[in-house]
Order: structure tokens, then C-alpha cells, then sequence
């Protein structure tokens, strides 16, 4: 039962698992997972779509979802999808087939896609997937909105008399989110729809008291110029939380864990910079620097 007045809560799963463990298992174990929040009245999970670096195994989060039939109550998002691998049609004829039997429990999670290696491997220049992401959406809303048929014409996708076979389960439609990751530059097109944010991290480049003002700032902005309302409760903080008897007793827990997500996964398969420190000193650093 819903608790009015609390703090909403979720998860958002890549999900990471390491190369060599058994994917069938890990799979299993996620879907696990979303069922405990579930049981445990958590509000959203998202899950994730990446194709290449062999850590985050999930190709469709829409399937994913859909394998989480035992689920009753908890919201279940696309974490996110990367609409440039896709044509815009089929992004939302899939999510509107997936708000009927869920009962309008599902959350339109977009980005231009995370992973550079995911985007060369399809043959799409990573410098348009941020454009590509913006007139997918464009056209996405347009699916779910109108009633008469869209012909458009891109230079890398076509539709001809389109319309979606169903109308939306939740009215006027159901709910769109951007991830903003390093970039302010996803919070234009989300102030646009009026959509939710989910903010990943903050950029490295902005001083780190005042950025999330700034970058709500640019949302509410946008939306106001273009008729919407960005509502707070709709902006989601994502961050590594992990719970324990103590600050102690959580960083042991995660000594292991978290030092080789950072020096196997952004380290050596993204090639990100890592901070210089012994492995097992790696979780003090970023939790002392707020990395």
C-alpha cells in the first residue's frame, strides 16, 4: 500500500554484471529483484538497453519488463532506450502495447545512448545521436498524441500515413523521461515535452552546490517558453546507495564489488579516467571525493 506524503523511491538497473558470470542467472536475478521492490513497495524500476560492452546484457528493456508479469504495483521504465538504434514507429507502438497489460505502469525512458561502441557497431555517428534522440522523440509524441496519420521523412527513418494501431493506456499518455547524464543539453528537449529527468550524475565541468539548480533551471526554462510545467517531484536523483549498519560496514561491503566496477568496467572496457589509487582504497576515494 502507497504511503501519501513520503519520498518516492526506485531503482535504476543497468544492470551490471560482470563478463564471465552466468547471464541466464543474472537475468533471473534482476527480475528477482524488481519483484522484492515490488513486495517492498518500492515505486519505479528502470532497466537499462545497452548491445556492446558485454556488462549490461539487457538488449530490450521493453521484454525485460514484460517478464516482470509477477509485478503488481511497483512503475516499470525503459532505463533507457537509446532511440537512435531505433525506428521511432516501433519505439512507441512497443511501449503503448506494454501499457495495456501492465495497467498503465510503464515509464518512456529515452537518451541518445551511452555507450559510443554501441552506436560505431550500428554504423551511427555518435556526434547526431543527441539530434537523432530529439526528432525521434518529436515524432514518438506525435504517435502518442494525434489521431490522424503522420507521413515524415528523415534522412534515416520514413513513415508513411502512420498511426498506432492502440491508444495509450494512461491519458493523454503515458509518462516520458530523459536521462541527463554529463551533458545539460538533454534538459532542453525534456522542458520542451514537459517530461521527468532522471539525473545520472553532474557535470564535471559546473560547481557541484549550484549545478543541479542550474541544470533544473534550463527545464523549467524551456518548458515556460513552450507552454509546459516541469514538476519537481517528477525529477529523479540517480546515485550508488548502499545500505548497512554503519559507514564502516558499508564501505566494506562494497570494497570488492565497487572497486571492480570502477577499474574493470569505466576503467578497462570504457577507457574512462579513473582515479590513481589502490584497488582496495578505490571506494574511500570516491566516497571521500563524492565521485
Amino acid at each position: 500500500m502507497k504511503h501519501p506524503g513520503r519520498m518516492k523511491v526506485g531503482v535504476f538497473m543497468a544492470p551490471s554484471h560482470r563478463v564471465g558470470e552466468n547471464p541466464t542467472l543474472a537475468m533471473d536475478q534482476n527480475l528477482e529483484l524488481i519483484e522484492w521492490l515490488d513486495t517492498l513497495d518500492y515505486d519505479e524500476a528502470y532497466i537499462g538497453e545497452y548491445h556492446s560492452a558485454g556488462w549490461e546484457t539487457i538488449s530490450s528493456p521493453e521484454i525485460s519488463i514484460a517478464a516482470t508479469g509477477g509485478t503488481r504495483n511497483i512503475r516499470l521504465g525503459t532505463g533507457v532506450i537509446s532511440l537512435p538504434d531505433h525506428h521511432p514507429y516501433m519505439v512507441a507502438s512497443r511501449m503503448v502495447l506494454l501499457d495495456h497489460p501492465t495497467k498503465g505502469r510503464v515509464i518512456l525512458g529515452v537518451g541518445p545512448g551511452a555507450l559510443t561502441s554501441d552506436a560505431v557497431m550500428l554504423g551511427i555517428d555518435p556526434a547526431r545521436q543527441r539530434e537523432m534522440m530529439d526528432e525521434s522523440l518529436n515524432i514518438i509524441m506525435r504517435l502518442f498524441t494525434e489521431t490522424e496519420p503522420i507521413t515524415y521523412k528523415s534522412d534515416w527513418f520514413e513513415m508513411n500515413e502512420a498511426m498506432l494501431q492502440l491508444r495509450p493506456y494512461q491519458q493523454p499518455h503515458l509518462p516520458v523521461a530523459f536521462a541527463s547524464a554529463q551533458s545539460p543539453a538533454s534538459l532542453g528537449p525534456a522542458g520542451l515535452h514537459g517530461a521527468s529527468i532522471l539525473s545520472l550524475s553532474l557535470p564535471r565541468d559546473t560547481v557541484r552546490r549550484t549545478s543541479l539548480q542550474e541544470l533544473w533551471s534550463i527545464a523549467e526554462e524551456t518548458a515556460a517558453e513552450n507552454g509546459k510545467n516541469m514538476r519537481r517531484e517528477d525529477w529523479h536523483m540517480v546515485i550508488p546507495v548502499h545500505l548497512a549498519e554503519s559507514r564502516a560496514a558499508a564501505i566494506e561491503n562494497i570494497r570488492l564489488g565497487g572497486a571492480r566496477l570502477i577499474s574493470e568496467y569505466f576503467d578497462q572496457t570504457l577507457g574512462n579516467e579513473v582515479p590513481d589509487v589502490p584497488f582496495d582504497g578505490i571506494v574511500e576515494h570516491m566516497t571521500e571525493n563524492h565521485l
